[in-house]
């Protein structure tokens, strides 16, 4: 198996392992909406299950609409995720672990949007009473990899994958 290839299954899949276990630890340990302060004034464990997007974008009541576009969405993405990976040269190994962590990520939402028609979010940053919107593991790694694929991107001096 070529190396980007070997990368791209050994980070996607730590990422989907870990966002896995981290979600079915909170389900199996904390009662929706209990948060238990880590940080005082910064950081707790606060169970909540998203119907939206990453942070709580587009969040609502649950609907088999709202579901089946974000399925579709997330499954359009992976496929878009696979295209570029496949335009890699093999030197570009930031583009592969920027591809590889939005991959990981873009899975772990979809297994649980497939199995439960929403994500279950529990990270929960907070300055005293302002709250960031609580998110999970695959969003962190969704996160990282865009900005660095943004990082890149811009030390190349340039907004493409070449």
């Amino acid at each position: 198996m070529n190396s980007k290839y070997r990368l791209m299954v050994l980070i996607s899949s730590a990422v989907l392992v870990l966002d896995q276990i981290t979600k079915f630890w909170v389900h199996q340990t904390m009662a929706l909406y209990q948060s238990i302060e880590i940080v005082p004034h910064f950081v707790s464990l606060t169970y909540l299950r998203n119907t939206g997007a990453a942070f709580g974008l587009l969040a609502g009541g649950r609907s088999p609409l709202r579901t089946i576009f974000f399925i579709l969405v997330s499954a359009l993405a992976i496929g878009c995720i696979f295209y570029l990976f496949k335009t890699l040269r093999p030197q570009q190994k930031t583009m592969a672990v920027s591809l590889s962590l939005v991959l990981g990520g873009a899975i772990g939402n979809l297994v649980d949007r497939i199995y439960m028609g929403e994500v279950i979010d529990f990270i929960d940053l907070h300055w005293y009473q302002l709250h960031w919107p609580a998110f999970n593991v695959a969003d962190s790694a969704i996160t990282i990899g865009v900005g660095l694929l943004f990082v890149q991107m811009l030390r190349k001096g340039s907004l493409t994958f070449s």
